[in-house]
């Protein structure tokens, strides 16, 4: 039992770092001291996302799964959990790169903003 709580806890972790992976630019506007937190989750998603890897955490998940009993799954964590609900029936590879794509363009926009209104470039 213990194991299963683990395992549910690294979902809510992992979930967590998708949204601050995604989101968390918008945060860093509001609070810089962020972005030494979210570029280099940025980095890591995109990567992870980009690459067509698997996040350490879902091996870690489905250890404690295991480890409690059940089967575990194959597969990511995107595809287990956040594909349901936030992408497409219908997923590809090409689609896949879209919006690892967009996640960049995004967090660039926002990065590059700050940039802008950071008092060390004003003349």
């Amino acid at each position: 039992m213990p194991y299963l709580v683990l395992a549910d806890l690294i979902v809510l972790v992992h979930a967590f770092f998708v949204l601050f992976v995604l989101l968390g630019g918008v945060a860093v506007l509001r609070w810089r001291c962020l972005a030494w937190l979210h570029l280099p989750a940025a980095i890591w998603g995109v990567a992870i996302e980009m690459g067509g890897w698997v996040c350490p955490l879902t091996f870690v998940e489905n250890r404690f799964r295991r480890l409690g009993g059940e089967a575990g799954y194959g597969g990511t964590f995107i595809e287990r959990y956040l594909e349901p609900l936030l992408y497409p029936l219908g997923l590809t590879r090409n689609l896949q790169i879209v919006f690892g794509l967009v996640a960049i363009l995004v967090n660039l926009a926002i990065y590059a903003s700050l940039w802008r209104r950071s008092p060390h470039n004003r003349t």
